[in-house]
Protein backbone atom coordinates (compact mmCIF):
# COMPACT_ATOMS: atom_id res chain seq x y z
CA UNK A 1 0.00 0.00 0.00
CA UNK A 2 1.01 3.34 -0.66
CA UNK A 3 1.18 6.04 2.16
CA UNK A 4 -0.85 9.11 1.06
CA UNK A 5 1.98 12.40 0.11
CA UNK A 6 2.05 15.45 2.21
CA UNK A 7 2.35 18.25 0.00
CA UNK A 8 3.55 21.57 1.67
CA UNK A 9 4.19 24.59 0.87
CA UNK A 10 7.16 27.00 2.87
CA UNK A 11 7.89 30.78 2.11
CA UNK A 12 10.50 32.76 3.74
CA UNK A 13 10.39 36.72 3.93
CA UNK A 14 13.65 38.49 4.41
CA UNK A 15 16.49 37.66 5.85
CA UNK A 16 17.15 36.08 9.56
CA UNK A 17 15.52 37.95 11.30
CA UNK A 18 12.12 37.59 8.84
CA UNK A 19 10.06 34.95 8.94
CA UNK A 20 8.14 32.57 7.27
CA UNK A 21 4.34 30.47 6.71
CA UNK A 22 4.06 26.65 6.19
CA UNK A 23 0.94 25.90 4.56
CA UNK A 24 -0.67 22.03 3.98
CA UNK A 25 -4.14 21.40 3.47
CA UNK A 26 -5.14 21.28 7.62
CA UNK A 27 -2.36 23.23 8.68
CA UNK A 28 -1.06 27.03 8.56
CA UNK A 29 1.54 28.08 10.34
CA UNK A 30 4.42 31.06 11.23
CA UNK A 31 7.57 30.49 11.63
CA UNK A 32 10.77 31.72 12.95
CA UNK A 33 14.49 31.96 14.36
CA UNK A 34 14.68 32.30 17.84
CA UNK A 35 16.05 35.39 19.17
CA UNK A 36 18.61 33.99 20.89
CA UNK A 37 19.45 32.45 17.28
CA UNK A 38 19.56 36.01 15.73
CA UNK A 39 15.93 35.57 14.35
CA UNK A 40 12.55 37.84 15.11
CA UNK A 41 11.10 35.03 16.93
CA UNK A 42 7.87 35.62 15.70
CA UNK A 43 7.09 32.48 14.85
CA UNK A 44 7.39 28.82 15.72
CA UNK A 45 10.37 27.30 16.14
CA UNK A 46 11.51 23.84 15.06
CA UNK A 47 11.60 22.63 17.99
CA UNK A 48 8.22 23.67 19.50
CA UNK A 49 7.44 22.10 15.81
CA UNK A 50 8.83 19.06 16.79
CA UNK A 51 6.85 19.14 20.14
CA UNK A 52 4.00 19.88 18.77
CA UNK A 53 3.89 16.88 16.72
CA UNK A 54 4.63 14.52 19.65
CA UNK A 55 1.52 16.36 21.31
CA UNK A 56 -0.80 16.15 18.06
CA UNK A 57 0.04 12.13 17.69
CA UNK A 58 -0.30 10.94 21.24
CA UNK A 59 -3.56 13.20 21.56
CA UNK A 60 -5.30 11.58 18.62
CA UNK A 61 -4.13 8.11 19.57
CA UNK A 62 -5.55 8.34 22.59
CA UNK A 63 -8.77 10.10 21.72
CA UNK A 64 -9.23 7.14 19.28
CA UNK A 65 -8.41 4.77 21.46
CA UNK A 66 -10.94 6.30 23.75
CA UNK A 67 -13.22 6.17 21.17
CA UNK A 68 -12.69 2.59 20.38
CA UNK A 69 -13.27 1.25 24.02
CA UNK A 70 -16.43 3.53 24.01
CA UNK A 71 -14.95 5.03 27.38
CA UNK A 72 -17.64 7.80 28.70
CA UNK A 73 -15.16 10.63 28.40
CA UNK A 74 -16.72 13.96 28.43
CA UNK A 75 -12.68 15.54 27.15
CA UNK A 76 -9.71 15.21 28.37
CA UNK A 77 -6.60 18.01 28.61
CA UNK A 78 -3.40 17.92 28.05
CA UNK A 79 0.15 19.96 29.57
CA UNK A 80 3.45 19.02 27.88
CA UNK A 81 6.99 20.11 28.91
CA UNK A 82 9.43 19.94 26.48
CA UNK A 83 12.92 21.19 27.38
CA UNK A 84 16.04 21.32 25.06
CA UNK A 85 19.54 20.95 26.73
CA UNK A 86 22.38 22.35 26.27
CA UNK A 87 23.82 20.77 23.75
CA UNK A 88 20.52 20.98 21.95
CA UNK A 89 19.01 17.59 22.97
CA UNK A 90 14.92 18.04 23.50
CA UNK A 91 13.21 15.92 26.56
CA UNK A 92 9.25 15.23 25.95
CA UNK A 93 6.72 15.20 29.04
CA UNK A 94 2.71 14.80 28.78
CA UNK A 95 0.54 14.93 31.36
CA UNK A 96 -2.77 14.02 29.96
CA UNK A 97 -6.11 14.80 32.00
CA UNK A 98 -8.97 12.64 31.03
CA UNK A 99 -12.08 13.02 32.45
CA UNK A 100 -15.18 10.36 32.34
CA UNK A 101 -18.43 10.89 33.11
CA UNK A 102 -20.17 10.90 36.66
CA UNK A 103 -21.73 7.16 36.15
CA UNK A 104 -18.22 6.28 34.91
CA UNK A 105 -17.05 2.56 36.95
CA UNK A 106 -13.68 2.08 38.32
CA UNK A 107 -13.49 -0.68 36.09
CA UNK A 108 -13.91 2.40 33.54
CA UNK A 109 -11.24 4.23 35.28
CA UNK A 110 -8.82 1.10 34.91
CA UNK A 111 -9.16 0.80 31.32
CA UNK A 112 -8.27 4.61 30.60
CA UNK A 113 -5.49 4.23 33.09
CA UNK A 114 -4.15 1.47 30.53
CA UNK A 115 -5.35 3.24 26.96
CA UNK A 116 -2.98 6.29 28.09
CA UNK A 117 -0.17 3.70 28.55
CA UNK A 118 -1.06 2.15 25.29
CA UNK A 119 -1.16 5.65 23.69
CA UNK A 120 2.47 6.18 24.57
CA UNK A 121 3.44 2.96 22.75
CA UNK A 122 1.49 3.31 19.97
CA UNK A 123 1.88 7.05 18.74
CA UNK A 124 3.93 6.80 15.80
CA UNK A 125 5.98 10.49 16.35
CA UNK A 126 6.69 9.67 20.02
CA UNK A 127 8.13 6.06 18.54
CA UNK A 128 10.26 7.70 16.36
CA UNK A 129 11.43 10.48 18.51
CA UNK A 130 12.37 7.58 21.44
CA UNK A 131 14.22 5.74 18.30
CA UNK A 132 16.35 8.56 18.01
CA UNK A 133 17.13 9.13 22.10
CA UNK A 134 14.50 11.68 22.88
CA UNK A 135 12.79 10.50 26.26
CA UNK A 136 9.56 10.93 25.99
CA UNK A 137 7.42 10.72 29.26
CA UNK A 138 4.07 10.36 30.13
CA UNK A 139 1.88 10.25 33.28
CA UNK A 140 -1.55 10.86 33.13
CA UNK A 141 -4.59 11.49 35.21
CA UNK A 142 -8.19 10.43 35.07
CA UNK A 143 -11.00 11.77 36.62
CA UNK A 144 -14.89 10.99 37.30
CA UNK A 145 -17.07 14.40 36.35
CA UNK A 146 -18.20 16.33 39.56
CA UNK A 147 -20.37 18.92 38.48
CA UNK A 148 -17.39 21.00 37.80
CA UNK A 149 -16.96 21.86 33.62
CA UNK A 150 -12.98 20.94 34.30
CA UNK A 151 -12.30 21.66 30.94
CA UNK A 152 -13.61 25.29 30.92
CA UNK A 153 -11.29 25.72 33.93
CA UNK A 154 -8.22 24.39 32.26
CA UNK A 155 -9.19 26.72 29.31
CA UNK A 156 -9.45 29.84 31.28
CA UNK A 157 -6.82 28.85 33.91
CA UNK A 158 -4.63 29.12 31.47
CA UNK A 159 -5.62 31.60 29.25
CA UNK A 160 -6.34 29.71 25.86
CA UNK A 161 -7.92 31.09 23.17
CA UNK A 162 -10.09 29.43 20.83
Amino acid sequence: MVEPKIKMNTIWYKNAKGDGRIQSDNLKTKIAIPVPKGGSGEGAEPQQLLISSAVACFTMTLAYMLDRKKMPVTGFFMDTEGTVSQGGHPAIAHHPHVVLTSDATKEDVAMVEELIVQADKDCHIGQLLKKAGVPVDTQGKVSIESGEDVTSNYIEEHGLDW
